[in-house]
């Protein structure tokens, strides 16, 4: 394989943004594909595929575990297929033992994904962020696991990230002790490519972490009153900004007051959006014709079919779709 096409991989590509030491790569979730080509038209760098906020958001199913290994690769890869930007995928627990782990880093590779973010909660008992009652299965089951993956993607693409997402901070059988010797043991022991501290307590605990790791490195908000800002980040020496849930927010809010609005108003509330965003255009994340889209279907008609037929594109228009 040549220099050019293994730079172009995703996880090569993921691997570039993860490397630089001066900027912040800020991370959030696209809620869907086409949400996600809006936000790579407006700088998004890469993305996080989070089995609460964009699986849940397609399927209706909450973060306990219920999404399936399949499910969870599929909507993953339709958002993968559809921007240039790297996609990590949440895959939970692993979905099973060191066999299914495996096969889940075989799909996301298959899949066109840059890498795949693995728990190290025990699989009968998985929760969400931020949730009571968690746990985390014993260090050597938990670096099992994680080399499992690894070695999963050494064997089919050494570019594809491995992340560990450690719990032990806020578990029942943890503590920060717990969570700083996970994080080294994940990142030594194991080889993930990088690990993230889910639940912080404060800043000086990051630093205690960092102090302690030589790859990449990322933190959730966690029990911290706030997020905090790309400056400090980087003061922290952290160059990983881990947003994933703003995006949500800020649709679920626009949606609200948009459809409490119309029950008012009814149609008044688009003319009052449309007035709104008036010489403040915004793209419409529509597939391009690069890809499988309208632009390619009139070009592979014209190739295929008799002028006779084409006369729809005469004796008929186009209008705005959205109204």
């Amino acid at each position: 394989m040549t220099t050019t096409a293994s730079s172009s991989k995703p996880g090569a590509q993921l691997r570039k943004l993860l490397a630089r030491k001066d900027q912040v790569l800020a991370v959030m979730h696209p809620p869907t594909a086409m949400h996600a080509r809006l936000m790579e038209q407006a700088g998004a760098e890469c993305a996080f595929i989070g089995t609460s906020g964009v699986v849940g958001a397609y399927t209706g199913m909450s973060d306990v575990g219920t999404a399936s290994m399949t499910e969870c690769v599929m909507i993953s890869g339709w958002v993968a297929q559809s921007v240039k930007i790297p996609i990590i995928m949440d895959g939970d627990t692993g979905h099973g033992g060191i066999m299914a782990v495996r096969r889940m880093v075989r799909e996301c590779i298959k899949a066109g994904l840059a890498g795949v973010r693995i728990d190290d909660q025990p699989i009968e008992g998985k929760r969400r962020t931020q949730s009571a009652g968690l746990e985390v299965v014993p260090l050597e089951q938990a670096i099992a696991r994680y080399r499992a993956a690894v070695d999963m993607k050494n064997e089919l693409d050494p570019d594809f990230v491995i992340m560990s997402q450690c719990y032990a901070r806020d578990a029942a059988n943890g503590g920060e002790q717990e969570a700083l010797r996970r994080l080294q043991a994940y990142e030594q022991d194991a080889g993930v490519d990088w690990v993230q501290l889910e639940s912080p307590h404060s800043t000086d605990e990051i630093r205690r972490a960092r102090a302690k790791l030589k790859g990449a490195f990322s933190f959730m908000k966690g029990q911290m009153p706030r997020n905090l800002n790309f400056a400090e980040h980087l003061e922290l020496g952290v160059n990983i900004a881990w947003y994933a849930g703003l995006t949500h927010h800020v649709t679920w809010a626009a949606l609200w007051d948009f459809m409490q609005a119309f029950k008012e108003k009814d149609l008044g509330a688009w003319q009052d959006f449309q007035a709104s965003r008036k010489g403040k255009p915004y793209p419409r994340p529509e597939t391009g014709p690069e890809g499988e889209g309208l632009e390619m279907q009139r070009k592979l008609e014209e190739k295929y079919f008799s002028s006779g037929s084409l006369e729809k594109y005469r004796r008929s228009g186009g209008g705005d779709t959205n109204v």
